[in-house]
Order: C-alpha cells, then sequence, then structure tokens
C-alpha cells in the first residue's frame, strides 16, 4: 500500500501525493505526472508495474486535481481549476515534490514521467531543471505550439448521435464509463478549466542547448487527437536539433488514441515503457 504525504505550496495549497514502495531494491524514482481533469489514482496498473521492476514511485495530485483540488476547493465542481498563481504555481508544485524526492533519494537516479498536460509540465520542468532529471518519458505529448498542439473538441472525429464524450482517450469502453463515473475526474475541457491566458502558457519549445544529455521516450497512439505522431516527431526532432540531446526514442502505437497507459495494448505499453527504463536504470 502507497504511504499518502502532504506538503504546502507557496501558495498555501496542500498538495496530497503518494509514496509506492519498490519491490526489492529501488534501481531509480520516478516522478509521476498525470494529465488535466484526471488524478494519480488512474495510473495503479503502471505504478504496479514499475514497482515491481524496482522503481519507487511519487505521485500527486497537482493543483486543483483530485485529492489536492477536493481540499482546494470544497467544491467538486470546480475540480480541474487550479487557483491563485494558475500554471506556474502548478508547475512550481510538482518541483517543490522533486526537491521532496531528491531530499529523500539522493542516492538514486530520478526520472520524470508525464503525461498529457503532466507532460507538458515535464517539457517546462526539464528546460527550466535540465540537473535534476537522469532520464524523462513524456506521454501522450506534443510540440508546443499553436500549429502542433490540437485546441479545438478532442472528441471531435468520434462524434455522433452515441458518442459519450470520452471516445479519444481510449478504444476501450471500461475506460469511458470509469472516468465518467470518477468522482475525482472532470471533462471540462482544458481552455475553460484554465482560461484563455492561462492556456496559453502551455506554448514553449525546448531549450536550446540543455547542456546535459538526457534519454527521452516519447510514446503516443496513432489515433491521439491532442498531438498524435506528427507532433510527437517534431518534438523529438527539436529535443535532438535545439536541445542537443542524443537518445531520443519515439514509439507510436496502431490504433491508439490518447491514454495509451488504458489502451487494449496497454501490457505491451507498459513493456516497452519497463524495457526502455531498465536498459537505462540498471540494478546496481
Amino acid at each position: 500500500m502507497p504511504v499518502t504525504c502532504e506538503f504546502i505550496d507557496a501558495h498555501g495549497v496542500t498538495i496530497v501525493y503518494d509514496v509506492h514502495a519498490a519491490e526489492g531494491a529501488p534501481r531509480a524514482v520516478v516522478q509521476l505526472l498525470h494529465g488535466v481533469g484526471e488524478h494519480a489514482g488512474r495510473y495503479g496498473a503502471l505504478i504496479d508495474a514499475l514497482t515491481a521492476a524496482g522503481y519507487i514511485v511519487y505521485a500527486d495530485d497537482h493543483r486543483g486535481h483530485g485529492r489536492t483540488g477536493i481540499r482546494q476547493h470544497e467544491d467538486p465542481a470546480k475540480l480541474g481549476r487550479l487557483g491563485k498563481g494558475g500554471l506556474n504555481a502548478a508547475r512550481d508544485a510538482i518541483w517543490q515534490l522533486t526537491e521532496i524526492i531528491r531530499s529523500d533519494h539522493s542516492d538514486l537516479p530520478l526520472v520524470l514521467f508525464g503525461h498529457s498536460w503532466g507532460s507538458f509540465l515535464a517539457q517546462k520542468l526539464l528546460n527550466g531543471h535540465p540537473e535534476a532529471w537522469d532520464a524523462v518519458v513524456l506521454s501522450g505529448s506534443a510540440l508546443l505550439t499553436p500549429r502542433d498542439l490540437n485546441a479545438a473538441p478532442l472528441n471531435a472525429r468520434w462524434e455522433g448521435n452515441d458518442a459519450t464524450g470520452y471516445e479519444w482517450l481510449s478504444r476501450d469502453q471500461a475506460v469511458w464509463k470509469s472516468f465518467d463515473e470518477d468522482p475525482l475526474t472532470t471533462n471540462v475541457p482544458l481552455l475553460k478549466l484554465f482560461g484563455p491566458f492561462e492556456a496559453l502558457k502551455l506554448y514553449g519549445r525546448p531549450k536550446k542547448d540543455l547542456g546535459r544529455d538526457i534519454p527521452v521516450l516519447l510514446m503516443v497512439g496513432r489515433d491521439d487527437p491532442v498531438g498524435g505522431p506528427h507532433s510527437v516527431h517534431k518534438l523529438a526532432d527539436a529535443y535532438r536539433s535545439r536541445s542537443g540531446l542524443t537518445d531520443v526514442t519515439t514509439l507510436v502505437y496502431p490504433d491508439a488514441r490518447h491514454e495509451i497507459f488504458n489502451e487494449l495494448q496497454q501490457g505491451e505499453v507498459r513493456a516497452d515503457l519497463l524495457a526502455w527504463l531498465n536498459k537505462r536504470m540498471p540494478r546496481r
């Protein structure tokens, strides 16, 4: 069972996070960043696979989200709203947890894993603190430009009389039902949750000359409407040409949609992630 902890961010918001112990001697720590409108509790199968392979996992519910959001707003209808400080405060709170992790496990490598909005925050954290990370994994990500990040309704291609609004997440209908019935999720679009001014802060390219050669893995479904393979390949090219990274891997999953770790081939996705990580994070 995970240990649930909390800390207070710079604006007085209580951030709730879980620490999942590794089985056996730990090889590294993974800091997991969830997407918009959801929470860390939706990553149980992935966390179980990581801990079984020797990874300690720290996973918080970001500003306005999940258990953090319920305590912050005391109103489930406001879930997903970031509150005072907006996107920068959400990013800074994640960095605060990174510093806690570094203090707890200064002897272990640290991996940053981000999905969707979490991957956008991860890109910004990598730009700001390249010295902190020993590897970065971005799932369902995109190159953060107006041309390469889809701002249109994400379920547009699946709309119809019988559409639930969740088809863009996965081909697995059980995922749609689970998301819809989860009291800690919201399907309000990012632009409405954050507002246009805060949403504009998402844009930005990988930093030029990071000064450190960090392994990066990009994982995306071929039918992901957020960015998709074209955008992710451009992101990979930017990490090589702008940031100077040499170990950049892109994996594209046929027929998969946005949540590849909740897709029909999720076992394959988890196995690919572990194979990539284990090669770069050998047991001591």
